[in-house]
């Protein structure tokens, strides 16, 4: 396809994009851009947050994990569920109770003031290094689809990209992520089931047949109990996503930012409920559209890529498929990538404004100048780092940095649990050296676990050491006394 089609395909979904925001963003009060003035119906929430929680590189590698771990990600996936059980009835309601716009606020109730920073600044490291690694993945599509063949420089294409997120929520914040988030989703579902419609229809399957294609293939095992050191192990799949929800998503203020804008504790609990039971099939579908992209290409002689994540855009963008395949798969990468970014960027902008400015104090006039600076600088933020990705250009030490921002939410793990599920009492001034040593730690052990554990590889249960690291660390510089609310 032309790179004209595509890019006035891109440009399109963006004005309708804006068009949204004009809408959603009449209101530019503090209280719509932080919280939606807790007005935000819960069914909408519940299906946007799907497209929040999938970013470009997840809407490309599940269909590609296919090939390697077959159907083992569902375990992972039926953790998520009881981790999103855990958050609807511990965490939801003591947000609520608190009545909190950013969740981090709790850590300076329980704890103190070093404690909440140190939450606060693990959130906004961890969020700008990931989103700026999503939003670098979608930028180089464009670039190599688009901007080369018009001779247009990569900063070009990451500054045009940072823009348009930035003009269409620079006015209503998750007010408008909310619906545009929705959009969003509803976009990548479409291009998800167009690309398995047109599969199907070049293997000449019906709906029936589609089934038992996928249901007969050999990467369709989804339980694996036999090799405990197997990283595909149920147990620590399942563990792994109980835990990786809770954090992820229970104790990050992106997503939490979405929840605590329904009206009240009820319907939030009852979004979460019901993002989680969607979230099933749609993870369903990404994995059969995984399964099928490999029988396709195994019977056509289509070259399976050395990168695994790589055969969803080689199938749907060299001509495989119908042409209109390509849009789908360009609107839905670029939906999925910026149903995560732009909320990311509303989140960064609410905890830095409220957690490190404390710009809550300063009335509405001055809140609402200090997180308009805030939002432009996030948005800086996100365009320079990317281009540093560009700049060192080693794929290695790119996914180390994506690698080291998972192991941030291990002391956000440990801190909220300490808080929830004891009353004692910590030194609030030592906090930030437990939060910084628990990482390194459990990189220490991780690096030695063969050596150490007579042969044991952890898996993504990694991040519950992390979090009892950090909650050991607390108990062990508790101080005397009880936490009295």
């Amino acid at each position: 396809m032309p790179p004209l089609y595509v890019i006035s395909v891109v440009f399109a979904y963006f004005l309708l994009l804006i068009a949204i925001s004009s809408v959603t963003g009449r209101d530019r009060g503090n209280a719509a851009f932080f919280l939606g003035n807790r007005k935000s119906p819960w069914y909408v929430v519940a299906f946007g947050m799907i497209g929040a929680t999938l970013s470009g590189v997840t809407f490309i590698s599940i269909p590609g994990w296919v090939g390697e771990s077959g159907f083992s990600y569902m375990q992972m996936v039926l953790g998520f569920l009881i981790g999103y059980y855990i958050i609807a009835n511990i965490l939801m309601p003591l947000y609520y109770r608190l009545n909190l716009t950013s969740i981090y606020t709790y850590l300076n109730v329980r704890f103190g003031n070093y404690s909440y920073k140190t939450g606060a600044l693990f959130f906004i490291l961890s969020r700008l290094a990931g989103a700026s690694f999503r939003v670098y993945l979608m930028a180089s599509v464009l670039q190599l689809t688009v901007f080369d063949a018009w001779s247009i420089p990569f900063y070009a294409t990451v500054a045009i990209t940072i823009l348009l997120i930035w003009l269409y929520t620079f006015r209503g914040g998750i007010k408008t992520i909310i619906w545009t988030d929705t959009l969003q989703t509803l976009f990548m579902l479409i291009a998800a089931g167009a690309t398995v419609w047109a599969v199907a229809g070049e293997l000449q399957l019906g709906f029936w047949g589609l089934i038992r294609e996928i249901s007969e293939s050999e990467y369709s095992r989804v339980f694996y109990f036999g090799d405990w050191n197997d990283s595909r192990h149920f147990v620590k799949q399942f563990t792994g996503g109980i835990f990786i929800a809770i954090v992820m998503t229970g104790l990050d203020q992106d997503m939490m930012q979405k929840n605590l804008s329904c009206r009240n504790i009820s319907e939030a609990k009852k979004n979460m409920y019901w993002f989680s039971l969607t979230l099933v099939p749609v993870k369903l579908l990404l994995l059969s559209l995984g399964v099928l992209l490999l029988i396709f290409a195994a019977r056509t002689g289509i070259p399976v890529p050395e990168r695994a994540d790589d055969i969803f855009p080689v199938i749907a963008t060299q001509g495989y498929l119908p042409p209109f395949i390509m849009v789908f798969f360009v609107v839905g990468l670029v939906a999925a990538t910026y149903s995560s970014a732009d909320s990311t960027l509303t989140a960064l902008t609410t905890s830095f404004t409220l957690d490190i400015l404390n710009a809550g104090s300063k009335g509405e006039a001055g809140l609402l100048k200090a997180r308009t600076f805030v939002h432009v600088g996030m948005a800086v933020a996100l365009g320079l780092i990317i281009v540093v990705f560009r700049t060192l250009n080693d794929q290695s030490v790119i996914s180390a940095v994506f690698t080291v921002a998972g192991y941030t939410y291990g002391p956000l793990l440990g801190l909220f649990a300490f808080g929830i599920f004891t009353n004692l009492r910590v030194r609030d001034r030592f906090v930030p050296c437990i939060a910084v040593a628990s990482p390194l730690l459990t990189w220490l052990i991780d690096s030695n676990s063969e050596a150490l554990l007579g042969g044991y590889r952890f898996g993504y249960e990694l991040l519950l050491l992390n979090g009892i690291i950090t909650f050991t660390g607390l108990f062990v510089l508790r101080l005397k006394g009880k936490f009295r609310a």
